[in-house]
C-alpha cells in the first residue's frame, strides 16, 4: 500500500466511524494526527506509540482531571477509567492490549 493509498484509507475510516463527529481536546487532536501521520508513512512502531498516547490523553481529558491523574500510569488510568464509566469492556480490553503491546 502506498502512502497516498493508506491516506485514502483513513480517511475513509474516519468517515466511517467518526459519524456525527468527535470532541477532542487540542492535545489529543495533535496526537491523533501524528499517529495517522506516522502510519501513512510506513512509521508504524511510532504510529503505534503515537496512538497510545493520544487515547491515554483523551482518557484524562474526558473522564479526569488532568492535574489529579498526572503520575497515574497509564495501566491505572485504564484501571480507573473501568471503576469509573460505562465504556464497552472490549473497547477497554483492546486498549489494555494496546498498552501491553506498547511496552513491549
Amino acid at each position: 500500500m502506498s502512502e497516498e493509498e493508506r491516506w485514502k484509507y483513513i480517511n475513509l475510516l474516519d468517515e466511517e466511524l467518526l459519524k456525527g463527529g468527535v470532541i477532542l481536546s487540542e492535545w489529543s487532536t495533535f496526537l491523533s494526527r501524528d499517529a495517522e501521520t506516522a502510519f501513512c508513512a510506513g512509521a508504524y512502531l511510532s504510529a503505534i506509540l503515537s496512538a497510545q498516547a493520544a487515547v491515554e490523553s483523551h482518557l484524562r481529558y474526558e473522564y479526569f482531571n488532568g492535574e489529579d491523574t498526572k503520575w497515574w500510569g497509564f495501566g491505572r488510568l485504564i484501571e480507573e477509567v473501568q471503576k469509573r464509566t460505562s465504556l464497552d469492556s472490549d473497547l477497554l480490553a483492546d486498549i489494555e492490549m494496546l498498552r501491553i503491546f506498547r511496552n513491549k
